[in-house]
């Protein structure tokens, strides 16, 4: 395979895991402020509606996809080296902070799902099938 590739796919298998790990990371009290805040500034540049090399086909979409692995790279890098190999480990035990938000709201969605289920089965059972539609 050819190197740039290599590393494009290396790249897109690091993504869900670094974006994992920023999560945890920034949810962490012990990780300091500075880091915390230009993980959120790069973040709010990318989804700001103000965008300067947009005009260049193809090329608007990247830099801001670039800026985002290039953001959370950084601020992985920035932390505490034991805090952030804590939240590694947890991350592969499932155990993390990532996956505990995760199945609270996966269960919060089934459950209000599941309760909008009841009230609509519950509305439409209600009704008399042979009552006319109007009475007039």
């Amino acid at each position: 395979m050819h190197p740039v590739l290599s590393r494009a796919k290396e790249v897109l298998v690091d993504v869900p895991r670094h974006g994992k790990l920023a999560y945890c990371l920034l949810r962490d009290e012990r990780v300091p402020a500075a880091p915390k805040a230009v993980l959120l500034g790069a973040l709010a540049l990318i989804v700001s509606p103000i965008d300067l090399p947009a005009w260049v086909p193809l090329m608007g979409e990247l830099d801001m996809l670039a800026l985002g692995v290039l953001a959370v790279s950084t601020f992985i890098e920035a932390c505490p080296e034991d805090i952030r190999r804590e939240h590694e480990a947890a991350l592969k035990a499932g155990e993390s902070t990532f996956d505990r938000d995760f199945r609270d709201t996966v269960a919060a969605a089934r459950e209000g799902s599941g309760r909008l289920f009841n009230r609509i089965r519950r509305r439409v059972w209600r009704r008399d099938p042979y009552q006319p539609v109007s009475e007039g």
